[in-house]
């Protein structure tokens, strides 16, 4: 699959400006073209990371709107990243889901990368579900295992909220002492539980890449406290809280980092992994939703 240019025509159309706040006005222009397909209230939003399809299967679709139809949305670059907003319902509760995210790798802003997430709030969910493929440093897990985020660490060297503060859209310092909801982390557990499930929880740290760490990158980052690495899903989170929504976090675990017991990783060894845990995370998450 070959790389968009940042420069290609496809992506200049009706796009925000990277590096620049949101403003109320731009979110409410890509509303209106989600509502010119989709006239429901969502109450989830989902964020379906690297390799998570099978939670999209599970989703009984009513409309699927393509990224280039929707103003201020950024097309996903990357393999497995389908660039598609599915409107519907999971286990009876109407959800609005990404079907591909978006990067800062891939060129695009913080402001860029979270723009989906400002619409989906607009749209009415107050409950945002966020997934990825991360790389795990805690040496009592296993590639395949769930991680239930409990916190994060935020090492990418930006942040969507740089620039003038809309204040229709959130505070100018919004708290961030618990952005993943203690109620929800708690359903999560329960399911998983309840389904023979093993959940582990703990700190999720995201990091620029594209490249994946060095030997004494992940002695730094597991010195200061993570237990997973990452790409993606900070940013996110933060546009979620300053919107004042509810947020769960989950991650698969795909490799084993561990410094002193390094072997390289793929790709493809990632998103095979991934791919085997999909069920269990759709589990996971078709459970909570069930339970709001």
């Amino acid at each position: 699959m070959s790389e968009l240019r940042l420069d290609d025509p496809r992506l200049a159309h009706g796009r925000i400006a990277p590096h620049r706040a949101h403003t109320s006005e731009e979110v409410a222009v890509a509303v209106a073209a989600v509502r010119d397909v989709y006239a429901g209230t969502p109450r989830v939003a989902i964020i379906l990371g690297t390799g998570l399809g099978a939670l999209a299967r599970d989703i009984q679709v009513e409309h699927v709107i393509p990224y280039t139809d929707i103003p201020g949305f950024p097309l996903s670059t990357v393999e497995s990243h389908a660039g598609r907003l599915l409107c519907g319902t999971l286990a009876g509760t109407p959800v609005v889901a990404m079907q591909g995210r978006l990067h800062l790798y891939e060129g695009y802003s913080a402001q860029q990368v979270t723009f989906p997430v400002r619409v989906m709030r607009a749209l009415g969910a107050g409950t945002l579900v966020v997934s990825n493929a991360c790389g795990g440093m805690n040496p009592l897990w296993n590639p395949g295992e769930l991680m239930l985020i409990a916190d994060h660490i935020n090492l990418l060297g930006a942040n969507p909220l740089v620039g003038p503060n809309d204040d229709r859209l959130g505070p100018r310092f919004p708290d961030m002492s618990a952005p993943y909801d203690a109620e929800l982390r708690a359903l999560a557990r329960e399911v998983a539980a309840e389904q023979r499930i093993v959940l582990r929880e703990g700190v999720y740290v995201a990091v620029l890449g594209p490249n994946l760490e060095t030997r004494a990158e992940y002695r730094f980052l597991r010195a200061i406290g993570a237990d997973v690495v990452g790409m993606s899903t900070v940013p996110e989170v933060i546009v979620a809280v300053h919107g004042g929504m509810r947020v769960l976090g989950l991650s698969i675990i795909t490799d084993r980092c561990l410094p002193d017991a390094l072997e390289p990783a793929t790709l493809e060894q990632i998103v095979a992994v991934a791919s085997a845990a999909e069920p269990k995370l759709a589990a996971v998450v078709r459970g909570v939703v069930e339970r709001l």
